[in-house]
């Protein structure tokens, strides 16, 4: 081999190594740094549970490294089947599905999967390419169209029941449809007919979710029952102050008061434990990662490319604005992760993959340019 070729050898093997994005992959792992350092005074109760997560943290770190490979082109291939796929699993799960605690989300095929989680990142695959289809002479029928795409998966989603995915997937969509050129107009009217609906949908809602609605308003009304997640969350949020009660110090937590404070509720954890400037620098985070997200959204050379990444940064910042209004009492329990912290497997890998989507299309925008 010659050193021209040696040298080639070399530079196809770094170009598939070094993929990630330096800046985004910056503030995640600093949001992971934060989030682990979080999850070990969360769960000091919970032997075990650091450790599954830097597990969890590796196996997602895989799934962005090969996502960050895997040009847009090929990803363009694959949304159908991939939202095809998914609808279909979500209508076995409506037949044959597993029920744990009431709720119908689980399969079986050898391993129990979740396919609600596949539609975070199928639905705005599948729309992003249907109007990438459509470029240059979209019409109000394409909206409809896209509409109804969504509202399939999300009906089935929400039917299970499941609520905080539903509302991820709606949102995922939504965006794409937003992202392709919606009209203000349409948006004012949706809005308008949402509301003038909200008496229909209320008697459509389960009971445990009517209840968490009205926790919303009163928690004080159940404080030991359906109230008692809002008010222990709120409680430590606020006794945090401004510079909180420092590291593996927090009350709330560490007598128990926080339900699920590894998982939904970290936030609380690290609110007490760090106070107001701690939430700020998290902010500031959460901040720069939607940013980075959204430059490379403007920079990216196709409208689906451009409709992919807006959507996937909007879903992050739909994921962090759901679960600290939730902890904060803002908005009702609906069981949504604060991203890249809380515990857990699926989530993790979900976000991780979505990152490493966002990764390939600033990636392979710089190919298509040199």
């Amino acid at each position: 081999m010659s050193l021209t070729d040696k040298h080639a050898w070399l530079r196809s093997i770094k170009s598939h190594i070094v993929v990630f994005d330096a800046a985004l992959s910056l503030i995640i792992f600093l949001i992971l740094a934060v989030g682990i350092v979080t999850l070990y005074s969360a769960g000091i109760d919970f032997p075990g549970r650091v450790e599954d997560q830097l597990r969890n943290i590796l196996v997602a770190f895989v799934i962005m490294w090969v996502a960050a490979n895997v040009p847009p082109q090929t990803l363009m291939r694959f949304a159908v089947p991939i939202y095809t796929v998914g609808v279909a699993l979500l209508i076995a799960v409506a037949l044959f599905g597993i029920v744990k605690k009431g709720s119908r989300r689980w399969i079986n095929f050898g391993v129990v999967i979740q396919p609600s989680e596949i539609m975070k990142i199928a639905m705005p695959l599948m729309l992003a390419w249907y109007f990438q289809k459509r470029e240059g002479m979209i019409t109000w029928r394409d909206y409809l169209v896209a509409a109804i795409l969504l509202a399939l998966p999300v009906g089935l989603i929400i039917r299970q029941p499941d609520l905080g995915t539903g509302t991820l997937v709606l949102a995922a969509g939504f965006y794409v449809i937003f992202l392709a050129g919606l009209s203000w107009r349409v948006l004012v009217g949706l809005a308008v007919a949402v509301a003038a609906s909200l008496p229909v949908l209320w008697s459509v809602l389960h009971d445990y979710q009517r209840q968490r609605v009205m926790m919303l308003i009163d928690p004080t009304s159940d404080p030991l029952g359906k109230g008692f997640h809002i008010i222990q969350s709120t409680i430590a949020v606020g006794s945090g102050g401004v510079f909180g009660k420092g590291w593996l110090k927090g009350t709330q937590a560490h007598l128990e008061f926080i339900p699920e404070r590894t998982t939904d509720f970290i936030f609380a954890v690290f609110s007490e434990e760090f106070g107001l400037i701690g939430n700020g620098v998290l902010l500031f985070l959460y901040m720069l990662l939607i940013g980075r997200g959204m430059m490379i959204a403007v920079n990216a050379p196709t409208m689906f490319t451009r409709l992919l990444a807006g959507s996937i940064t909007l879903i992050f910042f739909t994921y962090a604005f759901v679960n600290m209004g939730m902890v904060s009492g803002i908005l009702p329990v609906v069981g949504v992760p604060l991203p890249f912290m809380s515990y857990g497997g699926t989530a993790l890998v979900t976000l991780g993959l979505g990152a490493g989507i966002l990764m390939s299309i600033q990636r392979h925008r710089k190919l298509i340019q040199t």
